[in-house]
């Protein structure tokens, strides 16, 4: 498992190696997707089991790839 930023990473055997929340299995891309769709904070929490800590670390990583300070990173497969 690969920490990328606080809050998200990477293991191989989650998702393929996609960023994923820490603790769970819910990818970075979902709940980015949420928000784009319109969908509160509240209403991703209640849906996914995060916190909204969780939600603004996804959001996090999105500025910082953006930025050009993180890179795309998956876990290797082996």
């Amino acid at each position: 498992m690969v920490e990328i930023v606080p809050g998200i990473v990477a293991d191989k055997d989650i998702h393929f190696g996609k960023p994923v929340i820490k603790g769970t299995r819910v990818p970075v891309e979902t709940v980015l997707g949420a928000l784009v769709g319109g969908t509160s904070f509240e209403e991703i929490v209640a849906e996914y089991g995060i916190t909204k800590d969780d939600i603004i670390a996804a959001l996090n990583y999105a500025l910082k790839l953006v930025s050009g300070r993180a890179r795309i990173r998956r876990a290797e497969h082996q």
